[in-house]
């Protein structure tokens, strides 16, 4: 009796396994658009990619499987090196700028009582500018003669400065532009976790005489740990791949000071012809990343 009555209340009742999979297929077609997307614009060309670093082809000749050689024409590059040290330094110091700055203003609107939304617009306002548009006006603001950031310098008494012909500020300065372009993105994500924290926790922080920063420290950073961590990672993950900004504004230079992988590999594939080339220091990239990645989310899964 009670093996039957089991299996009876396991017993779906009539019409309900088809309407599961009525619902589950409209899910599915939504997701389905997506699916294409990602399989068009992104495995696809990771799997071709993948392919292309083992052949000598320009996409008009027949193309010839050459193994390695594509890898040993790469790390026998001078500028193989230089690539790879400018992106880590311009990774960690986009660390520094990029990751912790859009947290301070996040926590600094989080704590305003007035004009949040005013405001929120104005932090977000350079994510609306297309990318070129925002790289070039820095250019103009670099500018060595009636550029503003040189202009605010003669102001204070400063000489002016090169900022994209030193070796010095080159890098640096495209850490800024990137900084100021994301900086809309990051600081409304870290705002939407912190509204999301209890209002309770602050009220009794308060009440025991804690200030912005102790509130911040024991309440604010361990209430939004996991954004931190997903953050982190999306952070080293985008800036490994900069590309746009030494593009636009420096060309590589001065002295391969602001070579990048990325830029690295679009000379290869477009300026030097060698599409193998260019998948190879592709494949190299995308393997440090997802070691990297699989490493951090391993750490981090622990820790949490």
């Amino acid at each position: 009796m009670t093996t039957l009555s089991a299996k009876g209340a396991r017993r779906q009742p009539p019409g309900a396994l088809r309407r599961a999979v009525s619902r589950n297929l409209t899910a599915y077609g939504f997701l389905s658009g997506a699916l294409i997307c990602f399989a068009f614009f992104s495995w696809i060309p990771m799997v071709r990619e993948f392919i292309l670093s083992f052949q000598k082809t320009n996409f008009v000749n027949s193309t010839e499987w050459v193994g390695l050689e594509n890898f040993r024409t790469v790390l026998d590059d001078p500028a193989f090196i230089s690539a790879w040290v400018n992106t880590a330094i311009f990774t960690l110091l986009a660390l520094v700028f990029g990751y912790i700055v859009p947290f301070v203003f996040a926590v600094v609107l989080n704590e305003l009582r007035h004009a949040q939304g005013y405001l929120r617009l104005i932090v977000y306002l350079p994510v609306m500018l297309p990318p070129a548009v925002a790289v070039l006006l820095f250019k103009w603001f670099y500018d060595p003669g009636a550029g503003l950031f040189n202009q605010a310098l003669g102001v204070v008494g400063i000489p002016p400065l090169s900022w994209l012909d030193s070796t010095t500020t080159a890098l640096p300065s495209l850490v800024i532009v990137s900084t100021w372009m994301n900086l809309g993105t990051g600081t409304l994500i870290y705002l939407a976790a912190l509204q999301s924290i209890p209002s309770e926790l602050y009220e009794a922080a308060e009440l025991d005489g804690a200030g912005l920063f102790k509130r911040v420290w024991h309440i604010t950073i361990p209430q939004t740990r996991l954004i931190l961590l997903v953050m982190l990672l999306l952070q080293i993950v985008a800036t490994m791949q900069v590309f746009i900004e030494p593009f636009l504004l420096t060309g590589g230079g001065p002295e391969n000071a602001t070579v990048t992988v990325a830029y690295l590999m679009y000379q290869y594939a477009f300026s030097f012809g060698n599409f193998g080339g260019g998948g190879a220091l592709g494949l190299m990239l995308m393997l440090v990343l997802i070691v990297f990645s699989a490493f951090y989310l391993r750490v981090s899964r622990d820790r949490t």
